[in-house]
């Protein structure tokens, strides 16, 4: 039974190489609530829109293109969400697939670079449609200030 425990050496060497997924692991949680947090700012605005209510032609135009631009806003933050979620899953497996190799003595973690590199693609499409949410939200803002309204 001894022999199957890894020794204080092998211990340090497993902890060492579980850090970066480790981190990435943090990173991408908080990346997730930092987008959860503008989905559901999004959401709050979209609920808040009511569109059919208003007999101002121009007024009913803005609304309608409000709703549309939150709406894809919304569409955008969930896929980032969902990518960014994919990407946490492949890190939590790697860092189970990392200590089990451990465990049980083995020198290699089998599929581990290509989890990692999974892991890093998924969050880059996440960012990716963070990003075009961001520069969405811009547009939005640029065109209720050109309707000569604030943007919230």
């Amino acid at each position: 039974m001894i022999e199957f425990l890894p020794d204080i050496g092998r211990l340090t060497q497993d902890f060492a190489q579980a850090t970066a997924p480790t981190f990435f692991l943090g990173a991408t949680a908080a990346f997730v609530s930092l987008m959860s947090s503008r989905l559901n700012d999004v959401s709050a605005r979209l609920r808040a829109l009511d569109v059919s209510d208003t007999d101002d032609q121009a007024k009913g135009d803005r609304l309608k293109l409000d709703a549309k631009y939150l709406r894809r806003r919304a569409r955008l933050l969930s896929r980032g969400i969902y990518a960014s979620i994919f990407a946490a899953l492949c890190a939590t497996v790697l860092l189970a697939i990392l200590f089990t190799t451990a465990l049980l003595g083995l020198e290699h973690a089998f599929f581990a670079p290509t989890l990692f590199i999974l892991a890093t693609v998924a969050l880059g499409f996440g960012l990716v449609r963070f990003i075009q949410e961001a520069r969405l939200g811009i547009i939005e803002a640029d065109q209720s200030l050109d309707w000569g309204d604030s943007p919230h």
